[in-house]
């Protein structure tokens, strides 16, 4: 099954989900979270994903390279004083 899918650049995804093992619920957060980008169908406005990006997800898995881990971001409130 997965080998007719990597003839195609952009897969669907429950697709998607199904190559990486993973749910379509995670595959969401992750996009949400920058992890994995979807792109959008242009019509259908669905989400689908690269090939190509997948591939580089299960090589990652593979080799044994740690998780993308996005960088915390602190929110400062700054409160100015009178004289």
């Amino acid at each position: 099954m997965y080998t007719i899918l990597m003839d195609k650049l952009y897969v669907n995804i429950k697709d998607a989900a199904e190559i990486l093992g993973v749910s379509k619920l995670t595959l969401r957060n992750w996009d949400k979270a920058g992890k994995l980008s979807a792109l959008r169908h242009p019509i259908s406005n669905y989400r689908v994903y690269k090939i190509e990006d997948l591939k580089k997800i299960l090589s990652q898995m593979e080799s044994g390279e740690k998780p993308i881990k996005k960088p915390k971001v602190f929110k400062v409130k700054v409160v100015h004083l009178r004289d």
